[in-house]
């Protein structure tokens, strides 16, 4: 009988197209997930089970040994700091940017800058590196109306076409990382489950590579 395994995966737009790189390393959800509203589903293996949750717990289920292995976007996995984590798959889903955006044509900033934002450490580490001290005020959600409503100078967030900026009257400044989701295994499941986890990535990754030649 094989080891139980359980994939973390995050809700949203990761899901949507995590699932066909799953199945195409034969790895099917027993029903919907779409239109079910459990957290816990079977597969077409009796081993292995996916469970759906926020996208910013994934790395503390799988670090903390809630499931073997997730799959997140590399600003989650950036922001929580991959303690416990081995970070094997670029899946090369979901991409966009992780980027310093401000009011468009703002003046320079004189003084402490105030830049809101859900990523607080990364932003923290961010300008840290390019010798600025921030004060960072922590946002959930809607960070574009921030610098509109004069809360913030700036924010840092995820930017996918630019077209929520633009439409707020707002524009990329600095570019701080290329996003895509990544699969990540928790290093004790990758030591004692090497045998049932190893197969899965080797699937993966022929199906990351097929995927990028169907585009090519």
């Amino acid at each position: 009988m094989k080891q139980q395994l359980t994939i973390a995966l995050s809700k949203g737009r990761i899901l949507k197209e995590t699932l066909p790189l799953l199945a195409a390393a034969d790895i099917v959800p027993a029903e919907d997930i779409f239109s079910s509203r459990k957290l816990i589903f079977d597969t077409n293996h009796d081993h292995i089970k996916l469970v759906v949750i926020r996208a910013t717990d994934v790395p503390t289920y799988v670090e903390y040994g809630g499931a073997d292995m997730g799959i997140a976007g590399k600003d989650v996995l950036m922001e929580h700091g991959g303690a416990g984590l081995y970070e094997p798959l670029d899946l090369e889903i979901a991409k966009c940017k992780l980027m310093v955006a401000g009011m468009k044509d703002a003046a320079p900033v004189e003084g402490r800058m105030k830049v809101a934002t859900k990523f607080v450490n990364l932003t923290r580490e961010y300008f840290a590196r390019q010798g600025c001290q921030v004060d960072i005020i922590k946002l959930y959600g809607a960070m574009e109306l921030a610098p509109i409503m004069g809360l913030a100078d700036r924010i840092v967030d995820i930017v996918d076409t630019g077209n929520t900026l633009r439409a707020n009257g707002l524009e990329p400044m600095q570019h701080i990382a290329d996003i895509s989701s990544r699969l990540v295994v928790g290093q004790p499941s990758m030591k004692m489950k090497h045998a049932v986890i190893q197969p899965i990535l080797d699937q993966l990754q022929r199906a990351i590579d097929a995927q990028r030649e169907g585009v090519a």
